[in-house]
């Protein structure tokens, strides 16, 4: 359903922040006050910086090689038409301000419905698609809870419950 859903037809920009979303597993609202300068891709530390996320917490998300080139390729042919906004996503009507989250959770409810996903739920969704796929592909719970910017271990112990159903209570 992840893929169907970034496959669905929609803006360069609406794509890349649905990409962003799943492949970094950062909040709507995190998504929503990313600048360029929070994207480190220097090879020895390729990271998001997430600043002032929930609970006015700092942190770093995952950033992939891939993700990293996608990235790029929005920043060179989007972001050209917001010239002078250090935004990764400008508004609209005002690029000198970041898009609001009822942006960003339009642009999942519009994917959604022209991939012909008929769940419920809204852009968090592809939060705990992430949290999950990363579990699956045996990432340990410690680092998983901190690219989340989970306080506490126990909070992302949900997702093991989703990623293997057969895990003990903990």
């Amino acid at each position: 359903e992840v893929a169907a859903l970034l496959a669905a037809p929609m803006s360069p920009k609406a794509r890349m922040f649905l990409t962003l979303a799943y492949a970094s597993g950062l909040r709507l609202s995190e998504l929503c006050q990313l600048r360029g300068c929070d994207i480190d891709s220097a090879p020895d530390r390729m990271c998001i910086r997430v600043i002032q996320g929930k609970g006015a917490q700092d942190r770093y998300a995952l950033l992939t090689t891939e993700l990293l080139d996608d990235l790029r390729l929005y920043w060179r042919t989007c972001r050209a038409r917001a010239k002078g906004s250090d935004w990764l996503f400008p508004s609209r009507s005002n690029p000198a301000r970041a898009i609001d989250r009822a942006s960003g959770q339009r642009y999942y409810y519009l994917a959604r419905d022209a991939a012909g996903i008929t769940k419920l739920g809204g852009i968090h969704t592809l939060r705990h698609c992430y949290a999950t796929h990363m579990l699956e592909a045996g990432v340990d719970l410690h680092s998983l809870s901190q690219w989340l910017g989970h306080n506490h271990v126990s909070t992302s112990t949900r997702y093991l419950h989703l990623a293997r159903p057969d895990a003990p209570d903990g």
